[in-house]
């Protein structure tokens, strides 16, 4: 089965598109080579490709025939992802939402007074401790 489809069925992408221009940027590899959309996957090949900025590593176990439900996954691939791939992508998350939530629309006056403020209490806190 060709790589851009098994990804597809395995629903790793949404879309054969997306899994296409995955392998066009260089993104998903075969066994440590670079793999072209068309490129052919077997059982024990080793997948690694890099989406949400993570690099996810896939087994495969099975091919199936087509597009399987998302219960059903598990019985055509192994994922030997590192959990701090995950952890990382949490932190990720957690850092983008502690800044500002989303729309609570522009800054105030004094929300960027604020902002201005704290980036000036880190230079002041770094030039006082040299």
């Amino acid at each position: 089965m060709r790589i851009d489809k098994y990804l597809w069925c395995v629903r790793y992408y949404k879309t054969r598109n997306m899994v296409t221009e995955a392998c066009k940027k260089n993104h998903v590899t075969v066994n440590g080579q670079v793999a072209k959309p068309s490129k052919e996957v077997f059982p024990t090949d080793k997948i690694t490709f890099r989406k949400d900025q993570i690099t996810q590593i896939i087994t495969v176990l099975d091919i199936p025939e087509n597009r399987v439900g998302a219960k059903l996954v598990d019985m055509y691939r192994k994922n030997e992802t590192p959990a701090e791939a995950y952890e990382h992508l949490e932190l990720l998350k957690l850092s983008k939402e502690h800044y500002r939530k989303n729309g609570t629309g522009r800054p105030t006056k004094k929300d960027r007074r604020d902002i201005d403020d704290f980036g000036n209490e880190t230079k002041t806190d770094a030039e006082e401790t040299e």
